[in-house]
């Protein structure tokens, strides 16, 4: 198939905070959840969130999916402003946003047969009669690698992998532009894994599908992404080209999360960038650079002003040293 380059979504400077409850007669604390995210997905292209849990991945997940109205910024799915709209039309936009959900036994009704569970959006969303809904069904069963017999089987009949790519099939039931796919290999066995993902590339290429792909595992991220973010306490602090982040990151947070996965290789680097201390509480995050209580590379500077994401070597770093530290990983 042909890809356009059309932008499914784009967002600029989003933001999420919540008011945490501190009891009766107390003001609320308040916690940043995501702050100040910007990005674009093509149709054919992925883009990879990556980070530690808590960094705010599932909140952008959220908001990108209508979940959730952003705090502040600015959303559009298809060129259509998705900020500030009518329940109404949120919900004709939501079905160009698909979810693919972690864990493949919770994500499926035990007590339904699969052809209803694939049925469901079709049910609810469209006008077809029952016979095109079970034809829409069995064939998007032997569009993701199923048979059309499973049609009429429970969840607990298939395995993890085969469950997977039935919540796969559910998501593609009302041809979505954008899919959220929040870990969705995670509670996968590896070799099973790198099936899933490769159906989601061939269903990417053959769709045009555009991927909103959530994840902690950097090895993982380099098989399906095209272009990655890196998030650490709510913050953007690198973003570009996978290819570009691979071969020479230059954020701290990016090069400690390479060096911590295995299977990943970039540069010539052989010096380990390890973290220091505890992730701090979101609740209570340092003044200056977010990262700065973990960083080897942290100067004076960095415990007391905030850098903003600025373009280094190709991609967006927020980090005063970005230009220095890459010499030394």
């Amino acid at each position: 198939m042909t890809v356009s380059n059309e932008v499914v979504v784009q967002a600029d400077g989003l933001r999420q905070v919540y008011a945490i409850s501190r009891g009766f007669m107390r003001t609320p604390d308040y916690l940043q959840a995501v702050s100040g995210a910007s990005f674009s997905i093509a149709a054919g292209k992925t883009l990879a969130v990556v980070g530690e849990s808590g960094c705010g991945k599932s909140t952008l997940a959220r908001m990108v999916s209508l979940i959730e109205a952003p705090t502040d910024g600015a959303l559009k799915l298809g060129g259509h402003d998705a900020s500030g709209i009518s329940e109404a039309r949120r919900h004709e936009l939501r079905q160009k946003v698909q979810l693919v959900f972690q864990n493949p036994y919770g994500s499926l009704n035990p007590r339904k047969r699969i052809g209803e569970i694939l049925e469901a959006p079709l049910e609810i969303n469209r006008s077809f009669n029952a016979s095109e809904r079970q034809d829409q069904a069995r064939s998007m069963l032997l569009k993701v690698g199923l048979r059309s017999e499973h049609y009429d089987r429970y969840p607990h009949m298939f395995s993890g992998g085969q469950r997977q790519r039935i919540a796969i099939a559910r998501a593609l039931m009302l041809n979505p532009s954008l899919v959220v796919a929040d870990e969705p290999v995670s509670a996968l066995d590896v070799s099973i894994q790198a099936q899933v993902l490769n159906l989601l590339s061939d269903l990417q290429h053959d769709l045009g599908l555009a991927y909103l792909f959530i994840s902690h595992d950097l090895g993982v991220v380099k098989h399906i992404a095209h272009d990655v973010m890196v998030m650490y306490l709510g913050h953007v602090v690198e973003q570009g080209e996978k290819k570009v982040l691979f071969e020479r990151p230059l954020h701290p947070y990016t090069q400690a999360l390479l060096a911590a996965t295995p299977s990943v290789r970039f540069g010539a680097a052989k010096q380990r960038t390890l973290l220091m201390g505890e992730l701090p509480s979101p609740l209570n995050p340092p003044t200056g650079c977010v990262f700065s209580t973990r960083c080897p590379y942290a100067k004076p500077r960095c415990q007391t002003e905030r850098p903003v994401l600025k373009m280094v070597q190709l991609r967006w770093v927020a980090c005063h040293e970005a230009e220095n530290i890459h010499q030394v990983t």
